[in-house]
């Protein structure tokens, strides 16, 4: 499984949304991205310090974007591809089938993008993070 969307580039999936919800993805097409939050529903476990897959070095959890946090709440930005009734099909998808879906946000280019910004300890480059895929170390 890819670590992040940027490994998951070629990578469609279905997003399916409670038939009760549905209402509630109306006007949602006209995005082309949407962030989508979910539960890490197979981490067992909360540290406080881990190895994130791009370093090897232990880090402050909320350094990282490791599933063993305390919330066990995860984010990812997808394209959205199009909207079939409940269901969204997007492209990017780095989320474990059957992962439970908490919200969906659009992704707005006036208030997400952020020109300058620095990423802290982690020096991987893009081919770095493409290449990368998750092991055992946090299930």
């Amino acid at each position: 499984m890819p670590i992040q969307p940027k490994g998951a580039v070629d990578i469609e999936g279905r997003v399916i949304v409670d038939i009760k919800y549905e209402k509630g993805l109306a006007d949602l097409e006209g995005f082309s991205h949407i962030y989508l939050l979910y539960a890490f529903h197979l981490a067992d476990r909360e540290e406080l310090t881990v190895v994130p897959f791009m370093d090897d070095q232990p880090r402050g959890v909320f350094a990282t974007r490791s599933p063993l946090r305390p919330n066990h709440i995860g984010l990812s930005i997808v394209e959205l591809l199009k909207r079939e009734g409940n269901e969204l099909i997007i492209r990017g998808v780095d989320i474990l089938d059957g992962t439970p879906l908490l919200d969906i946000k659009p992704y707005i280019r006036q208030f997400d993008t952020v020109e300058v910004s620095k990423s802290g300890w982690c020096t991987a480059d893009d081919n770095e993070v493409r290449q990368k895929r998750s092991d055992s170390r946090f299930t």
